[in-house]
């Protein structure tokens, strides 16, 4: 079975890669994992459908702005010089996403997974915007004139005893705590959204609304997983991400033979003020910086799962110092059977091996290792 890793589609705010590498981790894991496999770079997914950017375009659309254009051009500013990765981007409202979406709905509106059903919303009377229910005020206007409407919307109901994530769903060791916090849903979720921009749900007698951008992105990973020719998607989040997408992507994590799961990586401190001191303190030239910021570490969130914690990064880069200057020897090749063994099982104990990723680093030159140049 092919497996292939993609990166969470990272929400297009305001914010570069330079004064927030954070963000990056998702991208630059799914890059060292996928070259250790020896599977093609894969695209870098991006979330659009949000509520942010419906407010910060109000204006623009007002003046017949392009959002589509508009989107873009704000994802290319987020790269070094502003070149997108050879790989290309990849949207939640991309024409491919939503042709796959309104194919995977149909589908499940035929088979009774999906239902468009009048159910009860609160709606704000200033500006018609749905809230969550339970929310003081609207989220777009700020106004606390809120009603409950019975309109038609895309729902979908859990089936009567099924997990919302189940030990399948999630690459590697098993996270109970995890499947415990994704359940805390209603049986029923309403995936019809009011946005300015995303999926339109008009062909399914929907106008004026999207499909739920945290279902949204799922069929972003499944769309760009057709175009690699994955048979297992593996998307990279965070615990909280996880959690808060798992039951809005339960319909969609399956189509045409593509299976779509999670792997769970933790936050990486690199605005901590130390890593600086160490750098100089073990000496790091630029290339063994840029490989221990875009290759180890977001590697190394797959093992703490958490989240890093900045006391454990003097060890880290005292021990990526001893690999990255030790000589590598002629078995390479087994040591690579063995890594893309345990990546496909979600097992990151090799990465402290020190003799294993001496030969592996070789493969990865520096600054090129994660799609786009420092």
């Amino acid at each position: 079975m092919r497996i292939a890793f993609f990166n969470g589609p990272v929400q297009n705010g305001d914010f570069t890669f330079a004064d927030k590498p954070g963000k990056a981790v998702g991208i630059r894991a799914a890059a060292a994992l996928n070259t250790l496999l020896g599977e093609p770079a894969a695209p870098h997914l991006w979330n659009t459908v949000t509520l942010e950017g419906d407010l910060r375009h109000q204006a623009e659309l007002a003046a017949g702005a392009n959002r589509h254009q508009h989107e873009q051009a704000r994802i290319r500013a987020k790269y070094p010089e502003g070149v997108l990765p050879a790989v290309g981007v990849v949207t939640d409202a991309d024409p491919a996403v939503a042709r796959l979406a309104h194919d995977m709905i149909r589908d499940r509106l035929e088979t009774g997974v999906l239902s468009v059903e009048r159910t009860a919303t609160v709606v704000c009377s200033s500006c018609a915007h749905m809230t969550g229910i339970g929310s003081p005020a609207c989220k777009a206007c700020g106004s606390t004139d809120l009603v409950k409407k019975v309109t038609p919307q895309l729902t979908a109901r859990r089936p009567a005893g099924a997990p919302v994530l189940g030990p399948d769903d999630v690459h590697g060791r098993r996270l109970a705590h995890l499947e415990n916090i994704a359940r805390n849903v209603p049986d029923q979720l309403v995936l019809s959204r009011t946005r300015a921009h995303g999926i339109s749900l008009a062909p399914f007698g929907l106008a004026g609304t999207v499909l739920d951008p945290r279902a949204a992105l799922h069929v972003a990973v499944l769309a760009a997983a057709e175009r690699h020719g994955a048979e297992r998607a593996v998307m990279l989040a965070t615990e909280t991400a996880t959690a808060h997408v798992a039951a809005y992507g339960l319909p969609f994590r399956n189509h045409g033979g593509i299976r779509l799961g999670y792997a769970v990586h933790g936050k990486v401190p690199y605005g901590d003020s130390l890593l600086g001191r160490l750098y100089e303190v073990h000496r790091l030239c630029e290339a063994q910086r840029a490989l221990f910021e875009e290759w180890f570490l977001p590697l190394y969130a797959l093992r703490e799962r958490g989240g890093i914690h900045p006391g454990k990064l003097p060890a880290l880069v005292k021990f990526f110092r001893k690999v990255s200057v030790a000589p590598s020897g002629p078995e390479t090749e087994g040591r690579t059977g063995d890594v893309r063994r345990a990546v496909r099982s979600g097992d990151m104990g090799w990465l402290m091996d020190a003799r294993t990723v001496t030969h592996l680093l070789p493969a990865f030159p520096g600054r090129d290792a994660v799609g786009w140049r420092r």
